[in-house]
């Protein structure tokens, strides 16, 4: 027998919880076979066959594992089984197992999805690894089932009362029932809540804010978006300008870029940004690592890739750990203006928020009033180590410098 053991996600996770499982007791499963996705409360990670052979479960779905704890065997020397013909085996399937279905292999997420859609995983044909279904294949099938209603009903014969305008296959409704239902939270909703209730306990924290006009972003942005995709393979987004913009802050300012360790305030003379990603288990921040040595081709090309990965469940805890500070935009979603909370042990996150047009003072001729693309940014910070002066001269030279972009070109 081999033994299939909980594989160490990183160097702080000791638990784990067991995802479905891919196959059932005496399955004959191959080596390197996805066998279950198990869920630590950073990072969904797959769980491989150890080798060939008949697989024996020894831990329940939904369970909580500690690393290294043994969740299912494989008996290598139990023999393999016969190939059966594809014109029979169906029927002996459907003689013997007249209520079984056979569930297709389909990561949790595309399940999910499916679910919500209302697709027939089993109609979708797999892209992922030995034909598995994906997220994306989901998002490709994007047929959406009629969706059952509580409390109606169908009349199926036509009424005897003359007066009555009810026919044949008319549908009735009732007033739908009122349902409560509870969902265990995932361990990575549990991690984040943790870990925001304690940002909210432990740091002094407050919120600085500002507005930037995003006239000469949005200008350089059509001026050089199709070039610049073609020289670089991606697209020119607002988060390069952002990020280079804050590590120029972060060097005039960087108590901003500290964080507290014990009674003493650790400093970093590099700058790892947390790129704050909404994905359908919760929130991620995946960390971009030394982005005062970047380009904003650099940039750009560093959050596709996360954004990916995020979107595919496939990042690792290494890329998430860590992080000196933190952005998020909650324009995306059409967010005006927010207070972001902030990332521990970090000092400071910075909130995008979403552009509107609005009348403000036209800078070229002080008293006139011009409608111009403005952008909300709020700044939360630990005030235990960054004083109010720090963090809103901060967010200023923020603000100059994506209104000024050339500053990002200059590093001034």
């Amino acid at each position: 027998m081999t033994d299939v053991t909980i594989p160490s996600p990183g160097e702080s996770i000791t638990e784990v919880r067991i995802g479905a499982w891919k196959h059932n007791d005496g399955d004959w499963v191959e080596k390197d076979e996805l066998l279950n996705e198990i869920e630590s409360d950073k990072a969904t990670l797959e769980l491989l066959a150890t080798a060939s052979g008949t697989l024996k479960v020894t831990a329940q779905s939904g369970s909580d594992q500690k690393v290294g704890a043994v969740v299912a065997r494989i008996d290598e020397k139990a023999a393999r089984p016969a190939v059966t013909s594809t014109t029979t085996k169906p029927t002996t399937t459907a003689n013997t197992h007249a209520t079984e279905t056979i569930e297709p292999k389909a990561t949790s997420v595309a399940r999910k999805m499916a679910a919500d859609m209302g697709v027939n995983i089993g109609s979708v044909e797999g892209s992922g690894p030995g034909g598995r279904v994906t997220k994306a294949d989901i998002e490709k099938a994007g047929v959406v089932k009629t969706p059952y209603i509580a409390g109606v009903s169908a009349v199926s014969s036509v009424s005897h009362n003359p007066g009555s305008s009810l026919t044949s296959n008319t549908v009735t409704a009732t007033t739908p029932p009122r349902g409560v239902r509870r969902e265990r939270m995932t361990k990575l909703r549990a991690r984040i809540a943790e870990r925001l209730v304690m940002a909210k306990n432990t740091a002094a924290m407050l919120t600085t804010f500002n507005e930037a006009d995003m006239t000469e972003v949005m200008r350089l942005r059509r001026e050089h978006k199709e070039s610049f995709e073609k020289r670089h393979g991606v697209g020119l987004g607002f988060m390069g300008f952002f990020m280079k913009a804050t590590v120029i802050a972060l060097e005039k300012f960087p108590r901003v870029n500290a964080c507290i360790v014990g009674d003493e305030v650790q400093y970093h003379d590099y700058v790892d940004v947390s790129i704050a990603v909404g994905t359908d288990k919760g929130l991620v921040v995946p960390v971009v690592r030394d982005v005062q040595r970047m380009s904003i081709a650099q940039i750009e090309q560093s959050i596709k890739e996360f954004a990916l990965k995020a979107r595919d469940g496939k990042l690792s805890v290494q890329e998430m750990t860590g992080g000196t500070f933190t952005i998020t935009n909650g324009g995306i979603y059409g967010s005006l203006m927010s207070t972001p909370i902030l990332n521990p042990p970090q000092s400071g996150i910075l909130g995008m928020h979403a552009i509107k047009n609005r009348a403000v003072e036209d800078p070229s001729k002080p008293g006139h009033v011009a409608i111009r693309p403005m952008m909300y940014l709020a700044l939360s910070y630990d005030h235990r180590i960054v004083d109010g002066a720090e963090a809103v001269s901060f967010l200023v030279q923020v603000k100059n410098a994506i209104e000024k972009p050339e500053l990002l070109l200059l590093g001034v």
